[in-house]
């Protein structure tokens, strides 16, 4: 099955703070907000969402072609990273004149996040044509990124009868119902955590039995409760989280769980197995400061996996991908 990634790719500039943003926060004077937080540390890594899915992808033994927009700074290190991994990077467009974008994020200490995006190059996204690099994917993933190429991106897919992952997420909080109906109409997947599915409802005047009449399957995800699958016909399904997972970062956790979902679609397994391969994957993550630095053995991956949802299930992932 071949799959391709569209999205945005990042350095990420990571901070932790040792408080709780809410402690400094006065509901009445939110109109005035002016506040400044003293962190401990920094980490610069490598990160944006269709990166983050494309390199785990990658590590579950899938080669993705990853599309999306860079600056020329994108050579000098992070496109030998994806490479090396096992990333198809030939989808990728190099700005002249601008920088790759970057993510500017603090996470305190009950995990909420304060993050700043400079879209950068990312914006050249709209200048791709999805059609210029192939027409054999069985499916595109249509993540956050230029809304403009976002759109020129789904409405190419859809012309052309080529399935696609919705995945606007982050480009929800500021994108208007027409927008949103335009980019998951027709999707075979709907891919949304459970605040981004209440906000696609909301936005569009859609409910959900409205939005899944336009979508294929919709995947929510629900954090340490885990994630429901809704498909075309027949009852959900639903997966627990990893248990005994102690949380360092949840910067690119969902990326990772969409990843691993698609890692189990593109071999074939079922709504179930998919689910929970995407739930391994993202405990990995959400332990490991930084979106691709975490480890993953073949051993370990099937051991974890295999204690969550029995040894059955991780004989037939064991058999269906091909883990390094």
């Amino acid at each position: 099955m071949r799959l391709a990634i569209c999205g945005s790719i990042a350095t990420d500039h990571l901070m932790t703070f040792t408080g709780k943003f809410a402690d400094s926060l006065v509901p009445e004077e939110l109109d005035k907000i002016a506040l400044s937080f003293l962190v401990d540390d920094l980490d610069v890594r490598r990160g944006g969402c269709a990166a983050n899915i494309a390199f785990a992808l990658a590590r579950l033994g899938h080669r993705s072609l990853l599309v999306g927009a860079v600056g020329r700074d994108f050579d000098t290190e992070y496109r030998g990273w994806l490479d090396d991994a096992g990333v198809d990077t030939s989808g990728v467009r190099v700005s002249e004149t601008r920088h790759t974008a970057r993510f500017v994020c603090t996470t305190d200490s009950s995990m909420a996040q304060i993050a700043t995006f400079y879209t950068g190059a990312m914006s050249e996204a709209r200048d791709i044509d999805l059609a210029e690099l192939g027409e054999d994917f069985d499916l595109v993933l249509v993540g956050p990124d230029d809304p403009e190429g976002m759109q020129r991106h789904t409405r190419s897919l859809r012309e052309r009868g080529v399935a696609f992952a919705a995945d606007p997420s982050q480009q929800l909080a500021w994108a208007d119902g027409e927008l949103i109906r335009d980019l998951i109409d027709g999707a075979a997947y709907l891919f949304s955590n459970d605040y981004e599915a209440a906000l696609i409802e909301q936005k569009t005047g859609w409910t959900s039995a409205d939005v899944q009449a336009h979508v294929g399957t919709r995947v929510v995800t629900r954090g340490k409760d885990g994630v429901s699958v809704y498909p075309t016909d027949g009852p959900a399904v639903e997966v627990k989280a990893i248990e005994g997972v102690v949380a360092v970062d949840p910067t690119g956790v969902g990326d990772s769980f969409r990843a691993g979902f698609l890692a189990g679609v593109a071999a074939d397994l079922d709504l179930e197995r998919s689910a929970q391969i995407g739930c391994t994957i993202a405990a990995s993550v959400v332990e490991t400061k930084g979106t691709q630095e975490y480890e993953l053995t073949r051993d370990g991956f099937l051991k974890r996996l295999g204690a969550a949802y029995g040894d059955t299930a991780a004989s037939e992932v064991d058999a269906a991908l091909k883990l390094g």
